[in-house]
């Protein structure tokens, strides 16, 4: 039998009030400690896709060999340099480095104060359901970001920083390249959350899986063209970044099928 006790407005205020605290102050530790690995942070992670010699730049050239394509997917330039235009440019892009590298190392501590502060107002039947959620969600983001950092910035980086457009240099601001790589990171760590979404929202009942499964061209087509826009032009490029994706939403369509079947 579970023991509840019915919380009021205030009660839910003041639980919300809490949960923000240990939010914002774990967030404030994990840019303390990037401040101090600040070093590292700049040098072999944020401009490390700068350098030909990166990882997936040196794997790629290894995988074209190997398919015996010579050097097609090799990258053997970067015709770019970065600058800041203004004297505040280098503490902006200082700051916007460990905030978001804090905001990266603290998001499975945020997102279980989160679901802390959720997870009261669910049925203990409901609760087990979502067992491990915490753990899901945080390597589901984790391996977005990994995948946004050593897959979709790299190949983004290279292509946006070689376009030639007539004889104009490109002489981009430290900012702007802090935003593509930050957002690419960010924002396929989010994306990577398609699975959890998708489940929260087959288990209240607004999709199912024949929706998934009848819509599957049309997520694959969507898919292929966001991979189009953000690859360079090249078929292989598109493909390894829109693999992941593709079967994220396959997984999608399996729990949402699994939820079907405990339902009936």
């Amino acid at each position: 039998m579970e023991d509840k006790k019915e919380m009021g407005f205030l009660d839910h205020l003041e639980e919300l009030r809490k949960r923000l605290f240990w939010s914002v102050l774990a967030v404030v530790v994990g840019i303390c400690v990037m401040v101090y690995f600040d070093q590292w942070l700049i040098d072999d992670v944020i401009m490390a896709p700068k350098s030909l010699d990166f990882i997936t730049y040196r794997k790629f050239c290894e995988f074209s060999h190997w398919m015996g394509l010579e050097d097609q997917l090799c990258f053997n330039a970067m015709n770019f340099t970065l600058q800041s235009t203004t004297m505040g440019g280098n503490f902006s892009a200082y700051m916007l480095v460990v905030i978001v590298a804090g905001l990266v190392i603290a998001f499975p501590f945020v997102f279980y104060q989160l679901w802390g502060f959720i997870r009261p107002g669910l049925h203990m039947k409901e609760r087990k359901s979502v067992n491990g959620i915490v753990f899901y969600v945080a390597l589901l983001f984790f391996s977005g970001c990994l995948f946004g950092y050593y897959v979709l910035t790299p190949l983004s980086i290279n292509f946006l920083g070689n376009f030639q457009f007539g004889d104009v240099e490109v002489n981009a601001t430290i900012l702007s390249y802090l935003k593509l790589v930050t957002s690419l990171v960010l924002g396929t760590g989010l994306i990577f959350q398609l699975p959890v979404v998708v489940y929260f929202l087959g288990k209240i009942g607004l999709i199912s899986s024949e929706f998934l499964k009848k819509y599957r061209r049309h997520a694959f087509v969507v898919n292929l063209i966001i991979a189009a826009i953000i690859t360079p032009p090249d078929v292989t490029s598109q493909i390894l970044v829109s693999m992941p994706i593709l079967l994220l939403y396959e997984v999608s369509i399996f729990l949402v099928a699994r939820i079907e079947r405990q339902r009936d």
